[in-house]
């Protein structure tokens, strides 16, 4: 009881009096080992649970209770082992043997889950068993490495164990009859598995609406027999003609029969599934047909009036001519809006269309559709407004139709505000309609203040005005205040504020966006990508920490999921679980978080609260590692999250997303690199070794070197690719995928810095391992480095200098690009702090060796070697540069705290006395982050000048 109620020392404690009456009770040892696990005592709990462990427990309660624990420390390997030596002692055991069919499945051990399978048939001859047994082939069949040896060996050896049961009549269930078809398509015995489906062990397929429909119809496809599928998609519309996935197959099965110019036999039956349909001709007249008959139907039907624009679209598409036997496009697009403009869905319905229409035509089929929408002036609006909620569904349709055909976008910019006004007017007038909607409800008129963002977008990216991107926020704030769930309000607003460089707004929006599960991977990107570049630093670690949870427990999860598949016999669902967790396990934002988030660990705590080498020690880094699956790469953004109405030529595309991910694998390969010759820093602190030894390649330091070495010339390789991939000056669309920070690093001359620091870290080395003597050269080549770094930083802090935040002609303006410098500035700073701490370790030893000869000597004349003044110049340097930057960032922070924003006025673009309170929460907001984030860096930069005062030699 105190375990389930997280009271966990109580429960040690309550263990530990039982433990005294009764020495062995083997369960009283584990359930204090997990109280001891859950209070972090990790080793305790591990060498008590393995005393136990190793007495072979057949008790239930106590191999129950291990099977927590070793779950809870992430070791399931050591849950097989337990019900193993169970096993061997209780051989009879179902359910001994069945614990340890699913602890083998935990850890996908298929070979050793088949045998337990089958040895818990022979016991208990229950056909789920058998079929668990079938089914681990399956997955060694799937994860063989080798094709020809699952082709050949894995799925035959299945399909006669499934063969001898319908032999000997023994299936019984559907998942059984699933498992065959499974076996019999992965065999491509695509003939065979049809046959199943037909025949009398299909009649069990019954779970699923279509079931045995949908396989038949995969299996003829696959054997290209057309007629089948056709007259199947025939009958199947015939019942319900609302089914839009048979309309297609219904399309795609009449063209292939056209190619190939199929007649139907003169005898007997057209095919198997009947009556087919071979030509343009009946196509046409089905088609109708359906139309004639959803007339009648008592519930209005959109996929047969869709179905007849997509078959104009398709014998366009093959340049026939006889599309005109369906009718203009136009009046067809006009009639459907007229019978479903008030439903939300006909906009993305009509948007699949839209190429059928000539651009000639776009502004006369707007009016047309405007025409019929019933809309009245009132005395207090100067324009018509729609009476109840479907003409308002209806407008809206029409000008989202707008701004796809591009009439918004051939605006020129004074007609733009304009036509802003006139949405948000048609907004606020439409709330009337909403007011008893709950606050988990959207607005019905929520999508006219979305538009009207999108102009203001245009208008601050395209035209460069400064007032409409707080227009922008100032709008978005309103409408989110009307209604608080709208995500897309949302979205908009964390991407607007992150091109302004304002994260502290960011991560409240973003945590009321409630993301779940296999969100972290489709959206994170928005949250990881600007918190720790715009400082703050944080909030970065806890958006990291968020991802990677989700990332790691996906893990344990999934072995869940393929448990319970098994128990229910869902076997269909399990190589979909497998596919799934691989491809989380090789997604880019995983790899890109786990990245930054140690870079970020190393920036807060090395050498301030731990050193380098155990901050690198508890991340178990090492520089040889390179845990990223680069060919596997998978890119699971959702780069179409946020809602979109522009035309095709302005909306994200296929090349766009590739391009993004190159450019992301870029960054992360520059990224990576870096933290790995970081975590090489400590393994070539100073051993002593004879001078000019040879011997050191024996125990591994000179290869660290060498590690260290080709590190850098990889980084110098992604580098030269990032260089030639930003030549290409991509622009992606306004919403579509945020670019990455490879652009400023390159720019603001932190990449050479950071490079140049691991050049000097291989001169060290030399230094190091050939002695103060006859290195004269090094010398001064590590002198000439230390100043050439010197420059570098200096020109890297210039290029941080200027106002974040300034006020022009009475509009503000934003500068997120200083700050992204200062963040690199900082990070830059840190690295060039673990270099020289390095130097200082090699230096010193060399130093007191000096004094004791000065000493042994009794001169006074014993020569420092240059190299000494020339980190001692250096180190002072450094640190006067630091204090000037925490200066200038003081400086900063006293111009951004006495910003008055509420003199501002934003010209007469706000009318209203709401929008002037939003105006203000929206600025207030921006100039609270930018505070914030100096705040931060500063406070950053001060523990990282305390560290440069230790460094004198």
């Amino acid at each position: 009881d105190y375990l389930d109620n997280g009271n966990n020392k109580m429960a040690i404690q309550q263990a530990d009096k039982l433990l005294k009456k009764h020495k062995d009770l083997h369960c009283a040892k584990v359930l204090k080992a997990i109280g001891l696990q859950r209070t972090g005592k990790q080793d305790e709990a591990y060498t008590l649970a393995q005393e136990v462990a190793a007495l072979e427990p057949t008790d239930d309660n106590s191999l129950q209770a291990l099977t927590i624990l070793y779950r809870e420390m992430h070791r399931p390997e050591l849950v097989t082992k337990l019900y193993e030596a169970a096993v061997k002692k209780v051989p009879n055991s179902e359910e001994y043997h069945s614990h340890l069919f699913m602890a083998y499945a935990r850890v996908g051990e298929y070979k050793k889950m088949q045998q337990a399978g089958m040895a818990l048939y022979k016991i208990v001859p229950k056909n789920p068993y058998y079929f668990w047994s079938v089914m681990s082939l399956i997955m060694q069949s799937i994860s063989a490495q080798d094709e020809n040896l699952s082709k050949t060996m894995f799925l035959p050896l299945a399909e006669r164990m499934v063969e001898k049961m319908v032999k000997e009549d023994k299936i019984e269930a559907e998942a059984e009859v699933e498992l065959y078809y499974m076996i019999l398509e992965r065999l491509e015995k695509y003939r065979e598995a049809l046959d199943v489906v037909r025949g009398k062990l299909g009649e069990k397929l019954t779970s699923e609406l279509q079931s045995r429909e949908n396989k038949c119809m995969a299996m003829y496809k696959k054997l290209c027999r057309w007629p089948e599928c056709n007259a199947l998609s025939r009958r199947l519309l015939l019942k319900n003609s609302d089914d839009w996935q048979f309309y297609i197959t219904y399309f795609d099965s009449v063209f292939q029969l056209i190619d190939e110019s199929w007649t139907p036999p003169s005898e007997e039956e057209h095919s198997l599934e009947g009556e087919v349909h071979y030509s343009i001709e009946q196509a046409v007249k089905f088609i109708e047909e359906r139309i004639t008959e959803e007339s009648k139907s008592s519930r209005p039907l959109r996929g047969p009036y869709l179905a007849k624009l997509e078959l104009i679209r398709r014998l366009r598409h093959r340049g026939c001519n006889d599309e005109h036997k369906l009718g203009d496009p136009e009046e067809l697009m006009f009639q459907y809006f007229k019978k479903f403009g008030d439903k939300p869905c006909c906009f993305t319905d009509l948007k699949v269309f839209v190429d059928l229409l000539p651009s000639s035509q776009y502004t006369k089929f707007i009016s047309q559709l405007l025409e019929v929408i019933p809309l009245s002036a009132t005395a207090e609006s100067e324009i018509a407004l729609p009476e109840d909620i479907k003409a308002l569904q209806q407008h809206l349709c029409v000008v989202q139709l707008s701004r796809l055909l591009g009439i918004y976008h051939a605006m020129d910019k004074k007609q733009k505000p304009t036509v802003v006004r006139e949405l948000m007017l048609r907004y606020r007038h439409g709330l009337e309609f909403g007011k008893s909607c709950l606050k988990t409800e959207l607005q019905f008129s929520d999508y006219y203040c979305l538009l009207a963002v999108h102009l203001l977008l245009d208008l601050w990216l395209e035209e460069g005005e400064e007032t409409a991107v707080w227009q922008c926020l100032t709008l978005l704030e309103e409408g989110l205040s009307h209604s608080p769930s709208n995500a897309q309000f949302k979205l908009l607003l964390i991407r607007i504020y992150c091109r302004l460089g304002a994260f502290e707004p960011v991560a409240e929006l973003y945590s009321s966006l409630d993301a779940k599960h296999i969100q972290h991977d489709t959206i994170g990107y928005l949250l990881t990508r600007y918190a720790e570049s715009l400082g703050h630093y944080a909030a970065a670690s806890q958006s990291c920490n968020f991802a990677l949870r989700f990332f790691h427990s996906n893990q344990k999860d999934t072995s869940e999921y393929i448990i319970q598949a098994y128990k229910y016999g869902a076997f269909e669902k399990i190589p979909e679980f497998i596919a799934f967790r691989n491809r989380l396990n090789s997604s880019l934002h995983f790899a890109q978080v786990r990245t930054e988030r140690m870079l970020l660990d190393l920036l807060l705590e090395a050498n301030i609260s731990t050193s380098l080498e155990e901050s690198i020690k508890s991340m178990s880094l090492s520089p040889e590692d390179d845990d990223i699956p680069w060919k596997d790469l998978r890119d699971n953004r959702d780069l179409t999250v946020l809602f979109n109405w522009d035309p095709k030529d302005r909306d994200i595309s296929e090349e766009h997303r590739k391009l993004s991910l190159e450019e992301e694998t870029l960054w992360l390969r520059i990224r990576s690199l870096t933290l790995r010759l970081v975590s090489g820093l400590p393994t070539l602190s100073h051993t002593i070794q004879p001078k000019n030894s040879e011997k050191t390649a024996e125990n591994g330091v000179s290869s660290k070197i060498d590690t260290i070495r080709s590190l850098l010339q990889q980084l110098e390789a992604a580098v030269d690719s990032g260089k030639k991939f930003l030549e290409q000056k991509i622009q992606y669309p306004v919403l579509g995928p945020p670019p990455t920070r490879m652009a400023g690093f390159f720019s603001n001359g932190s990449c050479q810095c950071q490079t140049s620091l691991f050049y000097l870290v291989s001169d060290i080395y030399e230094l190091d391992t050939n002695g103060l003597e006859d290195s004269a050269e090094v010398q001064e080549r590590i002198g000439n480095s230390f100043k050439s770094l010197l420059e570098r930083l200096t020109d890297l802090f210039n290029k941080c200098k200027g106002d974040l935040i300034e006020v022009r002609d009475g509009t503000l303006k934003t500068h997120p690009n200083l700050l992204e410098n200062l963040v690199f500035f900082v990070e830059t700073i840190s690295i060039t702090l673990w270099v020289s701490s390095y130097c200082d370790s090699v230096l010193r030893p060399f130093k007191s060796n000096l004094q004791k000869k000065k000493k042994k000597k009794k001169e006074s004349s014993v020569a420092m070697p240059p190299v000494f003044t020339h980190f001692l110049d250096y180190v002072t340097d450094l640190q006067t540069l630091t204090s000037n930057v925490i200066d200038h960032i003081k400086g900063l922070e006293i111009i951004l705290t006495a910003l008055k924003l509420e003199d501002l006025s934003l010209k007469d673009a706000l009318p209203l006395q709401e929008e002037k309170k939003f105006t203000k929460t929206v600025q207030g907001k921006v100039q609270s982050s930018y505070h914030h984030s100096i705040q931060e860096i500063g406070e950053l930069l001060k523990k990282r000048l305390d560290t440069i005062k230790k460094l004198k030699i």
